[in-house]
């Protein structure tokens, strides 16, 4: 198996997995439906192409920068002819959007070689716009990180640290510890089940299927940091505990 690395950082962005009506969530890191989205996008697949084997590839994401949760009041009107020719505006109704501001993630992508290979050549050229969630989420920078000869545990622990040098700075330590999101394999235990797995995006019948996800961290270098790894607090010494 081979995996292919993607960098998921821009001013906006929002992986909603159960936004409904008018208040459009988003979740705190990229979800599967969000990432398996932009590729296809990447591909040139229509939202009512099949997605073949795309659901098909183990995801796992590093939150290298968690960004800020932002909240977004829209109000919006629609024109109206009416018979004698003038023209009258109906409101339609106040919605609320989420988004992650200022947010840097890692998304791994994990399956066959050739696959892989023809994601990251997609994603280097793609047929239609990349964005972080929506279409109002462009990415700030190349989206591509390349390929790399190992497993989705490994990718997340050697790909250099992605949050800006602004963040990097004021993480003093010399390494940084990062929460992770990976696919879970089969009766790996701790595992949690989460409704994000795209089966369709067609909009007639939009389906997803629910996945199973392993919480943890990895600890990566800080380019910009001295020292190791922040010690948390032990207060029992003092306190004549220890």
């Amino acid at each position: 198996m081979s995996v292919v690395a993607l960098r998921l950082c821009g001013p906006l962005q929002a992986w909603g997995s159960g936004s409904k009506f008018v208040r459009r969530t988003t979740e705190l890191a990229p979800t599967k439906s969000g990432v398996v989205g932009l590729v296809a996008a990447a591909k040139g697949l229509r939202r009512t192409d099949p997605l073949g084997e795309l659901p098909g590839l183990r995801l796992a994401v590093r939150i290298d920068q968690p960004g800020r949760l932002l909240r977004d009041f829209q109000t919006a009107q629609q024109p109206r002819k009416e018979r004698d020719g003038s023209v009258t505006w109906k409101s339609l109704p106040l919605s609320e959007r989420y988004y992650l501001g200022d947010a840097a993630y890692l998304a791994v992508l994990e399956g066959d070689q050739a696959l892989v290979e023809q994601i990251d050549a997609a994603v280097r050229s793609p047929a239609f716009p990349l964005y972080l969630g929506r279409r109002s989420c462009p990415p700030a920078g190349p989206v591509a990180l390349g390929i790399y000869d190992t497993d989705l545990a490994t990718a997340l622990e050697t790909v250099p640290w992605l949050a800006s040098r602004h963040h990097q700075a004021r993480h003093r330590a010399g390494r940084v510890q990062l929460e992770t999101i990976r696919d879970a394999r089969p009766d790996e235990p701790g595992a949690e089940r989460i409704h994000d797995d795209p089966v369709s995006f067609d909009p007639n019948r939009r389906m997803y299927a629910w996945r199973s996800v392993l919480r943890d961290s990895v600890v990566v270098d800080n380019p910009r940091g001295v020292g190791d790894v922040t010690p948390e607090h032990d207060p029992m010494p003092v306190l004549g505990g220890g």
